[in-house]
Formats: structure tokens, C-alpha cells, sequence
């Protein structure tokens, strides 16, 4: 299966999951007023959410480049993660106050087993959601995939500080309870703030890492012809990038020699699995001149 129809798939199963563990967290969460098993439906509805931003902005994201978007519609990927990132860090804040006020209140509730079925249930599910994702998002290095990873092994940690808590008030110690429901929420705000930040990167066309400029670098570097090269200028189109480079050759070779070794820098480069697409302007230059480093 290819990129997006695998992101897709991901999706819905987030969605699914996430529905079923959203009605059982809310329904036992609310009989017991467990103040962490409501925080952690609240975050579950939130998992609802960026499954949802996944499924549409990876059905955005697959559409080919039209005469409206040349450079295809990539950027959609990064557009809902900050969606996603958004929701995320809206929820933390709000059950970041409730949990406070039910600590200070020193707020109870009731023991159910109930309680310590449902933590181990999302465990299990969130587990199985996070190592299929981890998968994928290595594969295919999306973003809304990475977001959803990191959504899905969070739920599983943040679960089973529910579950300590929970097992606490069996010898009625309930502070911890509020607790959790404070570390949850910092945790799900920290979260959402790494992947607005990473989108907005983008978004903002950051330019490609230092790392992958070099092996850009490697490849011009293995043409004897190219006696200088400049404007290495990269930007983000979707995942991968749009390269642009000057290179200079020896100005008495024929245009046709020239442009041919240009040619066929580009399609080495395009080769390469974070470029889109390159692009090599040729200047010549009088010979003996040394490679820029």
C-alpha cells in the first residue's frame, strides 16, 4: 500500500478506538467521579479529533498538483497537525484547572473495578494503535502520523498513572488522583506544543537540516565538472523539499555539455528520498576555480 492510503487506514482505526474508549473512560469516569479517568476521556476525546484531522488532511495531502497548486497540496499534512496540536493544548489547560480545583477541594471517588478494567483495556488498545503508527510514521515519515504515534503512547502512559491512582484509593489515598489528572494535562499540552511548533516550521518554509544539506552537498561534490557551486536554497513542499542550486562550470565547455551535466545532477538528486524536485541553474566560470565548501 502506498503513503496515504496506509495513513488513512491509521486514521480510521484511531477514530474507531478511540470512539469505543471515549464511551466506557466517560461513563465509569462520571459514576465514580474519578477526576484522572475524566481527564483521561477528555484527552480521548481529543484522540477523536486528530484521528479525524488525520483521515482529512492525508485525503487533502494525496491530491496530485493541479494548475492551482503546482507543487501539489503536501502542506495540508502540516496545516491539520497544527489543528491537531491546537486541540491538544486547548484540552490540557481546561483539565489543568479542573484537576487543580479538585485538589484543593480534596475531592474523592468511588473504587470500582470498573475503573481498573477500563485502564487496562486502553492500555492494550492504545498500545496496539501506537506500535502500528510507530511503524508506519517511520516508513513514511508523515507528520500526522508522527502526531497520532505520539498521541497513542501518551495515552498508554498517562493510563497507567489512571490505573496507580486508581489502586491508591483503595487505601484511601484519592490526592494522587488529582494528581495524575495534573500530569496528564501538562503532559498533553507539552505534546500538542511539539507538533505546533514542527508544522509551523514548515509551514513557515524552513529550510532543510544541516544533515541532509550535506549529502546534497556529497553529490555535487562527486563532479569533477562542477568547479563552484552557490544559492542552496531549500523549501518544504508537503514532506519532502524543493531544491534549488547554482552551480558553475568551465565556461568554454559547449551549452549542450553543460546543461547535460546539470541534467543529470538533478535526477541523482531527485533520487534522494526528502527532495521533491530539484533545481540547477548553470553559470560558467573561467577554469582552475576551487569548490566552494
Amino acid at each position: 500500500m502506498n503513503r496515504y492510503k496506509q495513513t488513512k487506514i491509521a486514521g480510521i482505526l484511531g477514530i474507531v478506538g478511540n470512539i469505543f474508549l471515549l464511551i466506557i473512560k466517560a461513563i465509569i469516569g462520571f459514576l465514580t467521579q474519578s477526576q484522572a479517568m475524566i481527564a483521561d476521556a477528555a484527552n480521548s476525546a481529543g484522540d477523536i479529533f486528530a484521528s479525524l484531522m488525520t483521515f482529512i488532511g492525508n485525503k487533502i495531502a494525496s491530491e496530485p498538483k493541479d494548475d492551482t497548486h503546482n507543487m501539489g497540496h503536501g502542506k495540508a499534512e502540516y496545516i491539520f497537525s497544527m489543528f491537531i496540536s491546537l486541540s491538544m493544548m486547548g484540552i490540557a489547560l481546561k483539565l489543568l484547572y479542573d484537576s487543580i480545583m479538585s485538589l484543593i477541594n480534596q475531592d474523592t471517588f468511588e473504587f470500582s473495578w470498573f475503573l481498573v478494567v477500563v485502564c487496562l483495556v486502553t492500555i492494550l488498545v492504545k498500545l496496539g494503535l501506537f506500535l502500528y503508527t510507530n511503524l508506519l510514521s517511520k516508513k513514511f515519515e508523515n507528520l500526522l502520523l508522527e502526531a497520532n504515534k505520539k498521541d497513542h503512547r501518551n495515552d498508554c502512559i498517562i493510563t497507567f498513572f489512571t490505573l496507580i491512582s486508581v489502586l491508591l484509593s483503595l487505601i484511601n489515598i484519592y490526592w494522587f488522583d488529582s494528581v495524575v489528572g495534573i500530569g496528564i494535562s501538562i503532559w498533553i499540552f507539552y505534546s500538542g506544543l511539539q507538533i505546533f511548533i514542527e508544522s509551523f516550521n514548515v509551514l513557515m518554509d524552513k529550510s532543510l537540516n544541516e544533515e541532509d544539506k550535506k549529502k546534497i552537498i556529497d553529490v555535487i561534490n562527486n563532479y569533477p565538472e562542477i568547479k563552484k557551486y552557490n544559492h542552496l536554497n531549500t523549501t518544504p513542499v508537503g514532506y519532502k523539499y524543493l531544491v534549488s542550486i547554482t552551480i558553475f562550470v568551465d565556461g568554454n565547455l559547449p551549452t549542450f555539455e553543460s546543461h547535460e551535466i546539470a541534467d543529470k545532477l538533478e535526477k541523482e538528486l531527485n533520487n534522494l528520498p526528502f527532495i521533491y524536485l530539484s533545481i540547477i541553474h548553470v553559470n560558467p566560470i573561467e577554469i582552475n576555480t576551487e569548490k566552494n565548501k
